[in-house]
C-alpha cells in the first residue's frame, strides 16, 4: 500500500499565528486514492531543516507534500530547498514565467522581479497546475510542492490524481456515544481490535461543555464486509452503556 507524508512549512505554523488546514485537506484528498497520510512534520523557514525533514521522508514514504515557502518574499525558501534536497540546480522555467507573466499582464498588475522569483523550480521538476492564483506548484520525483494558503493547496490537489499509485481504499465508519467515557469501553474495544486484525480501531472523546460530551469511536478497513461487523459490534457496545449510538457511515 502507497502510504504518504506531510512536511508543513513555516514559522507562522510553529509560532500558532496561523492554524494548520492543509493537512485535512490533504489526507482528505488522499483517501478515496487508498494513500494513507502516516507522517506530518512542521519545520522552520530554514533550508537545513526543510532538506533534512524532506530527504527523510521521501525515503520512507511512497508520497510527501510540502506546503508553504513558495511566495515572492525573502523567506519563500522552499524551491531552492527542494533543488538542495535532490541535488540539482534551480533556475526559471520558462513555462512557469510565460504563466505568471500572462496572469499579471491580465490583471493589469507589474510583473515585479520579487514576483518572477515564483518561476523558480528545481532542475527536472514539472509544474503543478495552480487554478486560484496562477503561481505553479512542482513535482519533484516523489514530492509535491504546493503553497501554503489552503484554498490554493485544495486547488492545486486537481492536477496531482492523475500522477498518483493508488493503493487500497481504506472505508470508515464513526459510531458517536453521547455522556460515554473512554474508560467504560477500553476493555471491549481492545477485544473487539483483537478479533478484527483488519480493521483499525480509535476511540476520540469530545467534551464541548458539561452537556455535550462523549465518545467517537472510529473503525478504518479495507474490507468493506469486515468493516460492517465492526461497525455493528460498535453499535452494540454504545448500546450496551445505555446510549443510543449515532452512526455515520464514511465519515473520519
Amino acid at each position: 500500500m502507497p502510504t504518504a507524508a506531510i512536511c508543513l512549512i513555516g514559522d507562522e505554523l510553529l509560532s500558532g499565528r496561523t492554524r494548520d488546514i492543509n493537512t485535512q485537506t490533504i489526507a482528505r484528498f488522499l483517501a478515496p486514492y487508498g494513500i494513507p497520510v502516516q507522517e506530518v512534520r512542521i519545520v522552520p523557514d530554514e533550508q537545513d531543516r526543510i532538506v533534512d525533514a524532506v530527504n527523510t521522508l521521501r525515503e520512507t514514504h511512497t508520497y510527501v507534500f510540502t506546503t508553504g515557502g513558495i511566495g515572492p518574499t525573502h523567506d519563500d525558501i522552499t524551491a531552492d530547498a527542494i533543488a538542495a534536497a535532490f541535488g540539482v540546480s534551480i533556475g526559471e522555467h520558462p513555462d512557469a514565467a510565460k504563466l505568471l507573466e500572462e496572469r499579471y499582464q491580465a490583471m493589469n498588475t507589474e510583473f515585479t522581479p520579487a514576483r518572477r522569483r515564483m518561476a523558480r523550480i528545481p532542475d527536472g521538476a514539472s509544474l503543478i497546475a495552480n487554478p486560484v492564483s496562477g503561481a505553479p506548484g512542482f513535482q519533484t520525483g516523489n514530492v509535491f510542492t504546493l503553497a501554503g494558503v489552503p484554498q490554493i493547496v485544495e486547488g492545486m490537489l486537481g492536477d496531482i490524481g492523475h500522477r498518483l499509485q493508488t493503493g487500497q481504499v481504506v472505508g470508515s465508519v464513526t459510531v458517536r456515544g453521547a455522556d460515554l467515557r473512554e474508560g467504560d469501553l477500553a476493555e471491549a474495544l481492545a477485544e473487539l481490535s483483537d478479533a478484527h486484525e483488519g480493521v483499525s480501531i480509535g476511540s476520540y472523546p469530545w467534551f464541548r461543555t458539561v452537556n455535550d460530551h462523549g465518545v467517537a469511536l472510529i473503525a478504518r478497513g479495507a474490507d468493506m464486509e469486515q468493516l460492517k461487523q465492526v461497525r455493528d459490534a460498535l453499535a452494540a457496545l454504545v448500546r450496551a452503556q445505555g446510549v443510543t449510538p449515532e452512526i455515520l457511515d464514511g465519515e473520519a
